[in-house]
């Protein structure tokens, strides 16, 4: 019984009421989000998985503090087909470097999410946003894969239809906007069940 005790002690080991610690996570800047986020804040090394019914409801906004303390570190950012044009007043007034910003627009889905791939596998991007359908597990597994070699955050955003769909996503959520705020729902994590919550979007910025 001894020789089980140590072992549940290993940080390697998770249970499945408690939340997992072993991935290093960047802080969200929103410590309510932080709080039932493995590791403290977004997985690094990892695939984050955001969906949403509608643009523009602040799903950009969720990953804009933590997008930013890796610019501000001297990290590449890259943002594979996003719907609009980045605002670069908006994207500096949130410390991100536009200096370490690229932006790829490729049109067809797989090429999309090849894309991303290559960007997460690279090294030098520490946070990549991709936006696509996604339905193709393989792709979206070698995504997973990619995280984990180059040390990256990858966000892929999807339509809030493909909930019914797999994923691979060590982290799964869904936003919804709520009032003044967004109200986040977790679908997958490593750890219990956990309530929604309300996050106000207020400007907020690295420190």
């Amino acid at each position: 019984m001894g020789n089980v005790g140590a072992l549940l002690q290993n940080p390697a080991i998770w249970r499945g009421d408690q939340c997992a610690r072993q991935l290093p996570g960047i802080s969200s800047g929103f410590p309510e989000l932080d709080a039932i986020l493995p590791g403290g804040g977004w997985p690094q090394g990892a695939l984050t998985e955001i969906l949403f019914e509608q643009e523009g409801i602040g799903e950009l906004q969720l990953v804009m503090p933590a997008l930013a303390r890796l610019s501000t570190a001297g990290h590449g950012l890259a943002w594979i087909a996003p719907p609009h044009v980045p605002y670069a007043p908006a994207l500096t007034a949130f410390h991100i470097r536009l200096s370490r910003l690229l932006v790829v627009r490729p049109k067809e889905d797989r090429e999309r999410l090849w894309a991303a791939e290559q960007a997460l596998r690279c090294g030098v991007c520490k946070g990549v946003l991709v936006w696509a359908d996604g339905e193709d597990g393989q792709r979206l597994r070698r995504l997973q894969v990619a995280a984990g070699e180059g040390g990256g955050w990858g966000i892929l955003y999807r339509p809030l239809r493909a909930a019914a769909m797999p994923s691979p996503a060590v982290l799964r959520l869904s936003v919804e906007r709520a009032g003044g705020g967004l109200r986040v729902h977790v679908l997958k994590r490593r750890g219990s069940a956990v309530a929604p919550i309300h996050l106000d979007l207020s400007l907020r910025v690295a420190s």
